[in-house]
């Protein structure tokens, strides 16, 4: 009886164990994050050294910001520095951490009616395609690739606000579906890189401009403030970002490539 009492404990514990659920939180990605194709090769491994759960919620800048302010998620990873500042400023995040870069092209009809290969620089670019009025595919949703075309143009002398919708399209939708009509149309599009790269449907478009120091694209992690939202998951954000920020964190990141081109440069500093 005791031998077999025994047994029965061994078994509950063995059983309890393995069916122990993991850890679960919730993080706000960017559509162009989630595009690229790295976050299914991190989450596995995340799962696999952390037993955490992460559960992606894929929208733009503006929109995962929102979700932060609300408590709907446990942290976000966004790319608009003066908004990612804004939100901490207001009490919303504990702080930003960087975690990694990449850049933002141009891409367009490989006949490249504008010209823009020619062209020094962004604005320069920009200022050729609102000349010729060829076809422009903007997102149009608020998010940080959004924010930061509207930059461009600004940067560039020129208002969005006043192109006519016959040239300017906006989508209002994120970077995948905006890249496919911008292909549909032989349009030019600004997008970053690792989604032009992880982008399937290209059809006649082609990388046309790029390497200019303002298309510099970095990434923030924000852990959502328990301050704010006590119900916020701050521990597992925090053990997230150790890990992101960690040594295989970074080295994953940097290693991801697609036909041998890198599409991030992790560069996360000390607390």
């Amino acid at each position: 009886m005791k031998t077999l009492l025994s047994l029965a404990v061994c078994l509950g514990v063995l059983f309890a164990t393995e069916s122990a659920p993991a850890d679960e939180m919730k993080l706000a990605v960017t559509t162009s994050f989630y595009n690229s194709g790295l976050s299914d090769r991190l989450i596995p491994e995340i799962k696999k050294d952390l037993d955490l759960e992460v559960h992606l919620l894929i929208v733009g800048t503006g929109q995962a910001l929102k979700l932060g302010r609300s408590g709907d998620v446990d942290a976000i990873l966004v790319h608009s520095r003066t908004a990612e500042d804004k939100f901490v400023a207001e009490g919303y995040g504990t702080h930003r951490r960087d975690i990694m870069y990449n850049d933002f092209v141009l891409v367009g009809p490989t006949s490249d009616i504008a010209d823009i290969q020619s062209r020094k620089k962004v604005t320069d670019a920009l200022n050729s395609i609102a000349q010729t009025r060829a076809i422009f595919v903007s997102r149009g949703d608020d998010s940080g690739t959004h924010r930061k075309e509207l930059y461009l143009w600004k940067h560039a002398g020129k208002d969005p606000e006043e192109f006519d919708s016959v040239w300017y399209r906006a989508t209002g939708a994120g970077m995948g579906a905006t890249l496919n009509t911008a292909s549909a149309l032989d349009g030019y599009v600004f997008t970053d890189r690792a989604s032009w790269l992880n982008f399937k449907n290209k059809g006649e478009l082609s990388l046309l401009f790029s390497g200019d120091p303002l298309l510099f694209n970095q990434y923030g992690y924000l852990p959502v403030n328990p301050q704010k939202h006590p119900h916020a998951k701050h521990d597992l954000a925090l053990k997230l970002e150790d890990w992101l920020t960690g040594e295989k964190g970074q080295k994953m990141i940097g290693a991801y490539e697609i036909d041998g081109e890198t599409l991030f440069t992790p560069n996360a500093k000390g607390d």
